[in-house]
């Protein structure tokens, strides 16, 4: 999400930042870009003329156009404004109601609705170690209800027993005296969708909210429809009471006017975000590092918590080990390869790196994607567990053997050897030097051997 208005505004700010001072003339130039990039990216137009006039406000001020960085401050401004438009602070779902507490999924067929339920259900069980119930109102649909319950056997969280002709409200009852019964913290109603906004949409899931009190009421809403999301989040909250948004497909919206317009028209804080199909691709929304992602500052701070939901404590223990001995074989190459897959990928890494937009295109240019890894991981599974251990032994006809076995030229096996190769001469380093060395000495210290 995102991509080219961050790379629109790194242009307007990186020529920005560069000069020595600014005048107010400099400034006005650069909002009159920022505006038609926000435009560009679909935010909503009184959104993007309140932005700019906070803006302004500040940035034609004394203090920043005398100031030794005139342009570093300016982009300051611009990133709080984006963080106070985007919500300011994050806001996650709120569990604070007695057991079970009720959290009611609404929104239009197609958004992405009963797979959020069924992430929310697992993110709620992994990280919050809460009971989960799960009920599918959706009698409309087609296996709709039956979705559900295979999502909640993907998700080893248990969904309620489906009732052929129980409407949906009487689905809804049922599952709260079902919740409370089998001491469940939480019950997540799937409701009803439909291709627009419509009376009878309306009228059933406000018989549902009436019926069951819900703690959350959600509203799933697809990103790539761009300012249609914003419009339907804005019907459905002038009908019933919505507690906050749940933003799907955000890995497939390179604008991501939707986030940026929609606490601003709606009211309504955008508290979780859909990153892909799998269930654990849920994230907390975070106003100030989606900015920074905006402005190219990136998200380490995300990064970091990817990486630490992802690595399996035992097994990163045991890497430990092995580094602080200097070993690095091709097995440990190919856990390396699938952690990278688990943290999304190699574009779900360096989106989160700070100034990735500047090489983003080098890096298409020179073809590094996702199918990289999967084919260096074909090229070490078509190999022996010998010659993963000792890759030395690896010559002309075993290469050519991997190579046949894995699809892959004989070029590419040796690349990933010369790769592989390189990170274990550097594993050796860190292993002479040891944990002390490295911190006397630094990274410079591999560097310089």
């Amino acid at each position: 999400m995102f991509e080219k208005l961050t790379e629109r505004l790194g242009d307007v700010f990186g020529r920005l930042t560069r000069r020595g001072a600014l005048t107010e003339a400099d400034v006005d130039a650069a909002l009159r870009e920022v505006r038609v990039a926000l435009l560009e990216a679909d935010v909503a137009l009184p959104v993007v003329r309140d932005f700019l006039a906070k803006v302004r406000e500040k940035a034609v001020g004394e203090t920043v156009l005398k100031s030794v960085t005139p342009g570093q401050m300016v982009v300051k401004i611009v990133h709080d404004a984006l963080v106070e438009a985007l919500g300011g602070a994050s806001v996650g779902v709120d569990l604070n109601a007695p057991a079970p507490v009720v959290v009611m999924m609404v929104g239009l067929q197609g958004s992405g609705k009963t797979t959020t339920t069924a992430k929310i259900a697992l993110r709620l069980k992994n990280r919050e170690r809460k009971r989960v119930l799960m009920a599918s109102l959706d009698t409309r649909r087609p296996a709709a209800q039956e979705q559900l319950a295979v999502l909640g056997r993907q998700a080893e969280v248990p969904t309620l027993p489906v009732i052929p002709g129980e409407p949906p409200v009487a689905i809804a009852k049922r599952a709260l005296q079902t919740g409370r019964l089998e001491g469940h913290d939480v019950v997540i109603l799937d409701t009803a969708g439909r291709l627009h906004v419509d009376e009878e949409l309306m009228a059933e899931a406000a018989a549902v909210h009436q019926a069951t009190s819900p703690t959350e009421t959600l509203l799933v809403v697809d990103a790539m429809t761009g300012q249609d999301a914003v419009n339907v989040a804005t019907q459905f909250r002038d009908r019933m009471k919505l507690t906050g948004v749940v933003l799907t497909r955000v890995d497939g919206d390179a604008r991501g006017g939707a986030a940026l317009s929609m606490r601003a028209v709606t009211g309504c804080p955008i508290k979780l975000i859909g990153a892909g199909e799998k269930l654990d691709a849920l994230e907390d929304f975070h106003p100030d590092r989606i900015a920074g992602r905006i402005l190219g500052m990136g998200d380490i701070v995300g990064l970091v918590e990817r990486a630490a939901e992802t690595v399996e404590r035992e097994q990163a223990e045991k890497m430990a080990a092995k580094l602080q001995k200097g070993q690095f074989d091709l097995d440990d190459f190919a856990d390396q390869l699938r952690q990278l897959q688990k943290m999304g990928g190699l574009g779900g890494v360096l989106g989160l790196l700070p100034g990735i937009g500047k090489i983003q295109k080098q890096l298409e240019s020179a073809k590094i994607d996702e199918r990289m890894i999967k084919r260096q991981q074909a090229i070490i599974s078509s190999m022996t567990r010998v010659e993963r251990r000792r890759p030395e032994i690896i010559k002309a006809s075993r290469k050519q053997r991997i190579a046949s076995g894995s699809g892959a030229s004989v070029q590419e096996v040796n690349r990933l050897l010369k790769q592989h190769m390189e990170m274990a001469r550097m594993v050796k380093q860190m292993g002479k030097l040891g944990q002390k060395g490295l911190m006397r000495h630094g990274i410079g210290a591999l560097m310089r051997r």
